[in-house]
């Protein structure tokens, strides 16, 4: 009995010692609101640089959390020691209660910004623009360009992560089932010489690709990142609303459309009590390096969401699919 009050100190020695703990990468965003919040985040390799583009809030004090977002872009040499130097704000009409969850790629020279609007309910949407040098960005007239049709969904879509494979564009998305409590995904698809507007784009099926079934996925998935290997589709997801927790798994597919999980538990839960990421580790980009590494990036907070922080995770491969390598 004389130890206890020693096990008691070393139990709470190590609990403060792993709350004190950081990532190699820990980024977020204090520019416009004073608040500590960066999410969504997705990454391209472009004309010598990193840049990361993120969902940010504009001001601290709302009565709609789903107000008040734009696009924050970071830059980085080394994919870990990020700067912040630019913002996407409001500028067409209906991006005008915010825009955010952004998806990029690099084609023909240029990043394309595949985003959404926010605030809007079910009518939130996908939009597209593009940019000469990653940071100042032209829209597509034709936006919104995509927003789901048919009885399984509400209308809505977010959380755009645009990928090509077999001489096709997939267009993935979030929406939510017609009462509007159910997350899901879906999918659109469009030609290899796409322009990305509004007019090429024709969804694949009728129906949700990937709905919340295990229970740590709760009633949402979102937040798609795809990436191809062993001659297959992996698409890495967030199960669960936010900080229920939000966890993220591992689903692949031969044609883009049809998707099975590659396991029945999270791929990386959240973090342990009194670390970084307790509350969640959500929203996934899975991100492939000119040299062909890969990188998990995502978010995740330890205080229910009051704050929002992006990290990373070195991704390994091998015939059953991906694993995570060491911090």
């Amino acid at each position: 009995m004389k130890n206890i009050p020693s096990l008691i100190f070393l139990i709470l020695l190590t609990l403060t010692t792993r709350a004190q703990q950081k990532p190699k990468m820990y980024f977020t965003d204090t520019a416009s609101s004073g608040i500590q919040v960066a999410k969504d985040p997705v990454v391209v390799n472009f004309k010598g640089r990193y840049l990361m583009y993120f969902s940010k809030r504009v001001f601290a004090d709302a009565n709609d959390g789903m107000q008040g977002w734009n696009i924050g872009i970071a830059e980085s040499k080394d994919l870990y020691n990020w700067k912040k130097i630019a913002e996407i704000n409001p500028q067409a009409s209906y991006e005008q209660k915010g825009l955010c969850a952004p998806g990029a790629l690099v084609k023909d020279g240029k990043v394309h910004l595949f985003y959404q609007t926010y605030g809007n309910g079910p009518k939130d949407a996908i939009c597209h623009a593009w940019s000469d040098d990653g940071i100042t960005f032209e829209r597509d007239n034709s936006n919104p360009i995509f927003s789901p049709t048919g009885k399984w969904t509400n209308g809505r879509a977010i959380d755009a992560e645009v990928y090509k494979y077999n001489n096709n564009y997939f267009l993935y998305f979030a929406t939510r089932d017609p009462e509007g409590l159910i997350q899901k995904q879906g999918v659109a698809l469009s030609s290899a010489a796409s322009d990305f507007s509004k007019t090429s784009w024709k969804q694949a099926t009728d129906n949700s690709i990937l709905y919340p079934q295990l229970a740590w996925e709760g009633k949402c998935i979102e937040g798609a990142s795809i990436i191809k290997r062993n001659n297959k589709l992996y698409m890495f997801y967030a199960g669960s609303y936010n900080n229920d927790p939000q966890q993220i798994g591992v689903a692949e597919s031969t044609d883009g459309i049809k998707w099975k999980r590659v396991s029945d538990k999270p791929f990386l839960k959240s973090g342990a009590a009194g670390s970084w990421n307790e509350s969640e580790s959500g929203h996934p980009c899975i991100f492939e390096d000119n040299d062909g590494q890969t990188y998990l990036f995502y978010q995740g907070n330890n205080d229910h969401g009051k704050s929002w922080y992006l990290s990373n995770r070195k991704i390994g491969w091998n015939k059953k699919g991906p694993y995570l390598m060491g911090e």
